[in-house]
């Protein structure tokens, strides 16, 4: 496994130790979404630094009207399928997996093991999850445990319905 040369790009597997780094120097971080090995592969082969496999395959995959239909279930296998595509190209990019709607919403202890799940089963380095100051306790107990949390302000498409679309 060869590690990425593109111009601009570091060379060395992407953790969120290096993604701090990047950002307190200053370096552009480049961050797409993926549902699966092939273009998981070729995200990887062109630098990405860091690759989301986003709630959004509701819509995009699946062909739903919003996110909320994703299940665990979903998020891990395709979690799964983005893993094995980075590790078939340079290994590189950092995989972060959405935890879906009603996945950590519900309580602290279905949040952890809904995290680990996707770390676990999912192959993720990271997890993503929506909202702001009211999940602040739960990312500490994540990140307490080993589990880096990525979170997601502004457009919260699990929202929806009580935002009254999407705002």
């Amino acid at each position: 496994m060869s590690t990425s040369t593109k111009k601009g790009s570091r060379p060395g597997k992407v953790t969120h130790l290096l993604l701090r780094q990047m950002k307190e120097q200053g370096e552009r971080i480049a961050m797409l979404t993926a549902y699966d090995a092939s273009f998981a592969r070729l995200c990887d082969q062109a630098g990405t630094d860091v690759l989301l496999v986003g709630d959004s395959l509701g819509m995009v995959i699946q062909g739903g009207d919003n996110t909320l239909g994703v299940t665990m279930e979903d998020m891990v296998y395709h979690c799964r399928a983005v893993a094995r595509g980075v590790e078939a190209a340079t290994g590189r990019a950092m995989i972060v997996g959405d935890l879906p709607f009603m996945s950590y919403q519900t309580g602290p202890d279905e949040a952890l093991r809904n995290a680990g799940r996707l770390i676990k089963e999912g192959h993720a380095e990271a997890v993503k999850l929506e909202g702001g100051a009211e999940y602040a306790d739960l990312v500490r107990r994540m990140t307490r445990i080993g589990i880096p949390v990525m979170g997601h302000i502004g457009l919260t498409p699990q929202s929806i319905h009580s935002l009254g679309g999407y705002r």
